[in-house]
């Protein structure tokens, strides 16, 4: 797994083109303030420790949301840190899970669309951890 934190005042997408033919249909996008986003690469070797990935991944997010103390926390399926990919439905299984696992921690927390390339505007200043890139 390769993940690359960008601590963003604004992020805001747009989906341009589907990826995928069974994904959701989502016409419209989204704008977040003072928004952690996490582009996460799930690889296909997570598909067999997805165990110690998932801790690892719970672990990253909760430090860094204590030392950026975002209001928001985005997830976007990002499959461009790596020439290794999990299977579609594994990443999506994958993300739903971290998704849910915070939200029963009280945190704001959403996903860009799945299967879909989008524009972005990113608003990220330049601090000591407004961007991290972890790999595990």
């Amino acid at each position: 797994m390769k993940v690359l934190l960008i601590y963003c005042t604004r992020f805001e997408y747009h989906p341009t083109i589907k990826t995928l033919d069974d994904a959701e249909e989502v016409t419209e996008g989204e704008t977040f303030e003072d928004t952690q986003t996490a582009f996460i690469q799930v690889e296909e070797k997570d598909m067999e420790n997805e165990k110690s990935v998932t801790k690892s991944l719970r672990n990253l997010l909760k430090w860094i949301a204590r030392k950026n103390e975002p209001k928001h926390i985005l997830l976007h399926s990002f499959a461009h840190l790596s020439d290794s990919k999990a299977t579609p439905e594994f990443t999506q299984y994958f993300l739903n899970k971290i998704e849910e696992w915070l939200k029963e921690r009280d945190y704001s927390v959403s996903q860009t669309p799945f299967g879909y390339f989008l524009d972005l505007k990113i608003d990220a200043p330049g601090f000591s951890l407004a961007r991290v890139f972890k790999e595990f």
